[in-house]
């Protein structure tokens, strides 16, 4: 009874955090509210310049969040982005509305055009980015400050100690070692790194209020950027044996030669592997978040259609998005453990030698 409490309570509190309820004219006036499920799951998804935490009485309460960009024809700027809620323009930047740029800092040019300006500003996902990592400086670092003057003799850890203790024997043996092979000392640092990296960003995730609910691992862009350092770790220290069976493998000659039909596919495959960790990473987070946010919103559309559809609605929507969220929390180690496993199978299978490939 005390866990479906809990699990009650955040539930509460996603609602109350990221579902607001969007009334205006005559319908807030007589308590009618309506719901736009589209901008409630796509404005969490999508990156933003503030930082949204709840909503109460049609107001948004926000945290507003740097904007620091550099126009081609004013140099650079620096302000909150609270200057450009509902639709303000401040020192000539707005957020676009519509077109290509919809939701960026945008510029007009002398012709009257639309451009967009350097941006390095603090978004949501950067803030979260940089929080989530902090956090999971702090625990690595501790656990770390326990070994400082511990010896090989002396007793085994417990607590959150030993929790991190078997967490990180789990993916260093049962994944890294096995998956790579005798050079896994070289590559166990990024591994281990990749595997908490994405793992704590999942779970945050999925926490509902400051400073949790970033759609960090759910940002195309990050995944991109690991899987392109999983690329640059398959390629760079691919062995020679790794690069003959690319360029000339071991099939009939035919295939090879006039026409290389299979060292073409082999070079497409070098592409398509951190392409396959990029969006499998990114969909199945997006999706997550997307259906826990669908179900929630249920319970906000159905509440002016009567007493009784409304209550039986609202007790299926927690009931799923109950399920959802303890799904996402088993979704969030899968994903971590597959995007560190096929990295680790992927790199292995670069260091093979010929001894090892006859």
């Amino acid at each position: 009874m005390r866990i479906l409490r809990y699990l009650g309570l955040f539930l509460l509190v996603f609602a109350l955090g990221f579902v607001p309820m969007h009334a205006n004219g005559n319908e807030a006036a007589e308590g009618k509210g309506t719901v736009d499920v589209q901008e409630i799951v796509f404005g969490h998804i999508r990156d933003s310049y503030e930082w949204h935490l709840f909503s109460f009485q049609g107001k948004h309460v926000s945290i507003p969040l740097p904007v620091i960009v550099h126009s081609a024809t004013t140099g650079w700027h620096a302000f909150s982005s609270s200057h450009l809620t509902h639709g303000g323009e401040y020192e000539g930047f707005y957020i676009a509305t519509e077109g290509s740029y919809a939701g960026k800092v945008v510029e007009k040019d002398a012709q009257g055009n639309e451009v967009r300006p350097l941006d390095i500003s603090i978004t949501k996902t950067a803030l979260s980015l940089m929080i989530n990592s902090a956090l999971l400086l702090i625990i690595m670092l501790g656990v770390a400050r326990w070994y400082k003057n511990r010896k090989p003799s002396s007793e085994a850890p417990k607590g959150f100690v030993g929790f991190m203790e078997m967490f990180v024997m789990m993916i260093h043996d049962d994944v890294i070692v096995s998956c790579v092979g005798k050079d896994y000392k070289r590559f166990a640092p990024y591994l281990l790194t990749a595997f908490f990296f994405i793992f704590i960003n999942n779970l945050m995730g999925l926490v509902p209020i400051f400073p949790g609910g970033g759609n960090v691992t759910g940002n195309i862009a990050i995944t991109l950027f690991l899987a392109l350092m999983t690329f640059l770790a398959v390629n760079i220290f691919g062995t020679k044996a790794y690069w003959k069976d690319i360029f000339w493998p071991e099939v009939p000659t035919w295939l090879k030669v006039p026409v290389p039909f299979m060292p073409v596919i082999e070079l497409f495959g070098v592409f398509t592997k951190p392409f396959a960790l990029t969006v499998r990473l990114f969909a199945n987070i997006m999706a997550g978040h997307a259906i826990i946010l669908s179900l929630v919103s249920i319970i906000f559309i159905t509440a002016s259609l009567g007493a009784v559809l409304s209550t039986s609605m609202t007790i299926i929507s927690v009931l799923f998005s109950i399920f959802m969220s303890l799904l996402e929390i088993l979704v969030a180690f899968i994903q971590a453990y597959v995007f560190t496993m096929l990295s680790a199978v992927f790199i292995g299978l670069a260091r093979i030698h010929h001894e090892e490939h006859a």
